[in-house]
This record gives C-alpha cells, structure tokens and sequence, in this order.
C-alpha cells in the first residue's frame, strides 16, 4: 500500500491514461479525486470503478483550462480529504496540423489544455503542499514535446512546456519538500489511437525496440513510483515511457 492515507487528484481522470493512474493509485490505498469536462458516462464508470475498491472518490466535472475553476476544484478536494499529496496534470487534447495551415484556435486551444491548465492547477495545489511540507506533482508530457513530430507544433510546445514548469516548479518548493516530475509517454494505445489503420500500427511498433505500443497500465507504473516515497529523492526529471523508441 504505497499510498495509504494519501490524497491524488488527477486531471483528466475518466479515462484513459487519466484513469489508468486513478486505479492504480487507488490499488495502492489512495483516495481519489478526478476531474473531467465532457465524458460524464465515463467518469461515473471510472467513480464506481474506484468505490468497488474501496476508496474515497470525488468526481468533479471542471474545464481545466479555466483558471478560477481549477482553484475552486482544489478547494472543494481539501473540503472532503483535508489534504491533497499528489498531482497529476494529466488533462489534454490534440489539435493536429501543419504550421503554415494551423489556425489560432488550434494553437490556443491545445496551449490552454495541455499548459494552462498545469499552471492552474499547480498554483491553486501548491499553497496547501507548502503548509504540510510534502507533495508530489507529476505532468504527463510526451516524448514529442522532448524530440518534436511535424504536424504537431502546437502539441510538442505545450508538452514541451511542461518540462520547463516542471524543472522550474522544482527548485522552487523543493527545499519545503515538495517533488516535482515529468512523465513523457511514447506511443501508448488509447482510445486516440483506436482508429489508427493496422498496417501503420505494425510499421510504428516495427520502430520501437520493445516492438509494442505502450499502455495505459505503463504509463500509470511510472507515476506510482513517482508519486510513492519510493522517488522520495528525485525531482526535476523526465522518465520517458516509450519502450525505446525515441532513445
């Protein structure tokens, strides 16, 4: 039970690699609270999900890139768990395209889901962190934001964003003990990439030393550590979850 009587609160926690984390964390006695904006048939699935284990659960449906609601939402979770340990910004989007033809919508849109909305909420998480003297928060960034992939400009800056948050973020509360990391997943099969025709499956999973695609399970593995006192010394990094590929 690596994280009994700790609190996580995840973004983007009805599915995928959001819920992933969620049920892990859970496995290993966290309580739980998650955000979600459009997937509520989801997230109820994921909530009950959660509460067959046996933990405490708060769903909150929340637009993560709103700077008010991200304060209101850490507050409602201090209001039912009185502390929050972990965060997890796993909230985001993609809006794919090339440069020379990406709109400002799909520039702002993908900045405001995948950057702001870690800026939000580590600044509404960090004031309670700081008082108890301990946290970990943890950003799902992309091995794209670390080597960059064209017709994703717009996602590889937002993820690669949150590297620079992260490091920043760790040398300013690491002395009050609060560790700050990056996990940066590689091709992981979710349901964004269900529809991805079979032969190009094979030809991507041909370049990748492991010769698979990732899980949600992979990814969720790596923030256990990462949020356990098992990294209880590291912060400021970035774990690439990516079978090889990008190495």
């Amino acid at each position: 039970m690596l994280l009994e009587n700790k609190t996580a609160l995840i973004t983007g926690g009805a599915k995928g690699i959001g819920k992933a984390i969620a049920l892990r964390f859970a496995a290993e006695g966290a309580s739980i609270a998650f955000t979600y904006l459009k997937s509520r048939d989801a997230a109820m699935e994921t909530k009950r999900e959660l509460e067959e284990m046996g933990v405490r659960v708060l769903a909150i449906a929340s637009d993560a890139t709103d700077f008010d609601a991200a304060s209101k939402v850490v507050e409602q979770v201090l209001a039912e768990f009185s502390r929050i340990d972990i965060l997890v910004n796993n909230a985001g989007i993609t809006r794919d395209g090339l440069m020379m033809r990406m709109s400002e919508e799909q520039w702002d849109a993908v900045l405001n889901a995948n950057l702001k909305s870690a800026f939000n909420f580590i600044h509404a998480v960090t004031p309670s962190m700081l008082r108890n003297r301990t946290g970990s928060v943890i950003s799902i960034s992309s091995v794209v934001g670390i080597h960059g992939n064209a017709g994703q400009c717009n996602y590889a800056a937002s993820k690669a964003g949150l590297i620079g948050l992260a490091k920043s973020m760790a040398r300013e509360v690491g002395s009050r003990g609060i560790r700050v990391n990056v996990v940066a997943p590689g091709f992981i099969m979710t349901d964004m990439t269900s529809d991805i025709p079979a032969e190009t499956m094979k030809a991507w999973e041909a370049g990748i030393p492991l010769r698979r695609g990732g899980t949600p399970e992979d990814v969720a593995k790596v923030c256990l550590f990462l949020a356990s006192d098992l990294a209880s010394y590291v912060t400021g990094q970035v774990i690439e979850v990516d079978g090889g590929m990008a190495m």
